[in-house]
């Protein structure tokens, strides 16, 4: 059975549905409606990655509050063990999320969690027999970036909306062995995915939301069409369930076409769940989706 340690936030959040972003000026808005859930780029990951067949390992920093017991419960999952590092001052990260009809999204931070001094050191224990780490932004994670590398064990890092620029994604854009970006801050996708597997990647990829994906590894360009979906019902975590996607389709030794397609289905399957991610995916129905999908060469 695949095992993968996925290292990075996990969060309890309140969303709240607006028709759209708000200007920026004083005035009143009536939201659509509001939900408090899970949240955190990695938990996004676990919960996806365990509907998915795969056991994980999550190891994030909570605090001794309701929330972190929150949290906690949200991620019950057989495949699913959780290693939460006491936060320096004991509160788990919170945010407000603003989501417009359009897929917009604005995230107001209310809690960010200092880790403490156990948490920003490698646990190098927890690479031992792992098939893949997936490392997210967040400063414990940084230790486990050359320690991965050292012990052989494939990094899988997701920068989200990274420009090429900024200095807090460097180390992770550098180490990563796949790597998944976004589009809404790049001014060339190409020149940066290629940059990327010129680098030591040996697979690139960029989200382009609606309009599918964007690959490349040694051998050249993917295009990936995005997946049908009848209603999208909330796009929080479909990036995170499109890397989920991908990297069970490469532990399950399905070809990078197959695995790409995989992934594609599991972004669809997430934006049409309420919640966070995909945590209903199966792999049956994520490749009965998926099936349909021409990933090509391009």
């Amino acid at each position: 059975m695949p095992r993968v340690l996925v290292n990075g936030p996990a969060a309890w959040n309140t969303l709240v549905r607006l028709p759209a972003l708000p200007e920026t000026r004083s005035h009143t808005l009536f939201a659509d409606g509001h939900t408090d859930g899970l949240g955190g780029t990695s938990a996004g990951k676990a919960v996806t990655l365990a509907a998915l067949g795969v056991d994980v390992t999550l190891r994030t920093v909570l605090g001794d509050d309701r929330e972190a017991r929150l949290v906690r419960h949200a991620l019950t999952h057989p495949r699913v063990t959780v290693v939460g590092e006491l936060a320096r001052a004991g509160r788990t990260e919170r945010h407000v999320n603003l989501m417009a009809a359009d897929g917009g999204r604005v995230s107001i931070y209310l809690e960010l969690p200092e880790p403490s001094p156990v948490a920003a050191t490698a646990p190098t224990h927890l690479l031992a027999g792992v098939d893949a780490a997936v490392l997210d932004l967040a400063d414990h994670s940084r230790p486990l970036l050359a320690e991965a590398r050292a012990a052989g064990v494939p990094v899988w890092c997701d920068v989200h909306d990274d420009d090429g620029t900024a200095d807090y994604p460097r180390a992770f854009a550098d180490a990563a062995d796949v790597l998944l970006v976004s589009d809404v801050r790049l001014p060339d996708p190409r020149a940066y995915l290629r940059a990327r597997v010129d680098g030591g990647a040996t697979l690139a990829v960029c989200s382009r939301g609606a309009r599918g994906a964007l690959a490349l590894d040694a051998d050249g360009w993917w295009e990936i069409p995005p997946a049908p979906v009848d209603e999208v019902v909330d796009t929080n975590g479909a990036g995170d369930a499109f890397l989920a996607g991908l990297l069970s389709g490469v532990l399950d030794g399905l070809d990078t076409a197959r695995a790409l397609a995989r992934a594609s289905a599991c972004g669809a399957l997430a934006v049409a769940d309420a919640r966070l991610g995909a945590p209903g995916a199966t792999t049956v129905a994520a490749d009965a989706l998926a099936q349909h999908l021409d990933v090509r060469r391009v």
